[in-house]
């Protein structure tokens, strides 16, 4: 088992266990004062939680379309109707919709309650379960609503990863190909629990440094900005993953016009989303003035223009007013030839 540590400058502290077998862990972290446990999670997931209290399971729908503020409403509503208290805690047992949903609920629900993570999939595991951010889903974009609430725990039982259909596993592996360039290097070379706690520690320094988002937590969103658009565009047939695959390629083709890298990061770039099996190309129909209309919603986008975190020489860092013409041409670099 592999224990990591989250730490805030205030002294606040989030342990992440990473292992086969972890779940197991889960009652050993429930806070003492909590006399109830709300575990909130899907059907069909192949864990089951003790929780060592009592405990009641809500469930939520499959599917982006349910990571809504509906959804963190009746799930507040059913927390309200069963008597569960600030001094109690709610689990969330799943992927990252689950952890996005329940940390939300867990935040606002009596204003702010003790929230744990089991993470069920490689995207929960290495991202959307670490951190703190919360969120949910409005029309007009994706985690448009949402809090910062740290988790009490991260439970990471890496034996749940070989119960993953393949389209989920490949979803995870998107994720996971960003921090090749955040301090990862080569990460397909290491066996999956150290590859997860890599991941794991790469976001918690970061997360440790700025825990919303003022300034360098902003890397993490490394291939998002595409990506976000193209699941928006895409009414989410394209999982998160999938897109954050296309955005990687697409951000290494925009900073190679920009003059920040060169061929040779770009085809680093290709290579590694080969190997992890994922696509480098837009879907095709997409439509150039679709998604740069959807990227100009991006949260980052604030005053500043069209912002992206980019490749340079130093690393991924933050930058500002992308020219237009540019986000174009990169477009065209990652669409299917004819």
């Amino acid at each position: 088992m592999i224990t990591l540590e989250l730490d805030f400058p205030d002294g606040r502290t989030c342990p992440v266990l990473i292992g086969a077998g972890a779940h197991q862990e889960l009652s050993a972290r429930i806070p003492e004062r909590a006399q109830r446990v709300a575990v909130v999670t899907q059907a069909d997931l192949p864990v089951q939680v003790e929780t060592g209290r009592e405990t009641k399971v809500f469930l939520i729908g499959q599917g982006e379309q349910h990571k809504t503020m509906s959804t963190v409403e009746s799930l507040c509503s059913q927390f309200a109707a069963w008597g569960l208290t600030r001094s109690d805690c709610v689990v969330g047992v799943g992927g990252g919709i689950v952890t996005d949903v329940a940390g939300f609920a867990a935040s606002v629900y009596h204003r702010g309650m003790q929230v744990i993570h089991v993470a069920t999939t490689l995207m929960a595991q290495i991202d959307a379960a670490i951190g703190g951010k919360t969120g949910v889903n409005l029309a007009q974009g994706k985690n448009l609503v949402g809090t910062y609430w740290q988790p009490s725990a991260v439970i990471c039982d890496t034996d749940l990863l070989l119960t993953l259909p393949k389209r989920e596993w490949q979803c995870g592996l998107g994720e996971l190909a960003k921090y090749h360039w955040l301090g990862g290097g080569n990460l397909d070379a290491l066996p999956i629990d150290e590859r997860v706690a890599a991941c794991v520690q790469i976001k918690a320094d970061i997360v440790s440094q700025d825990e919303r988002e003022s300034g360098r937590r902003a890397i993490l969103n490394y291939g998002h900005t595409l990506a976000h658009a193209l699941e928006i565009a895409g009414d989410h047939q394209l999982r998160h993953g999938e897109a954050v695959g296309i955005g990687l390629m697409y951000a290494a083709e925009l900073a190679s016009l920009m003059g920040r890298i060169d061929g040779d990061a770009v085809q680093e770039h290709r290579r590694v989303l080969a190997g992890y099996g994922l696509a480098s190309e837009l879907p095709a129909g997409s439509d150039n003035e679709e998604l740069m209309h959807l990227m100009s919603r991006d949260k980052k986008v604030l005053d500043a223009g069209y912002t992206f975190a980019l490749l340079g020489s130093t690393g991924v860092e933050v930058v500002k007013n992308v020219d237009p013409v540019l986000m174009r041409e990169a477009l065209e670099a990652v669409r299917p030839s004819a």
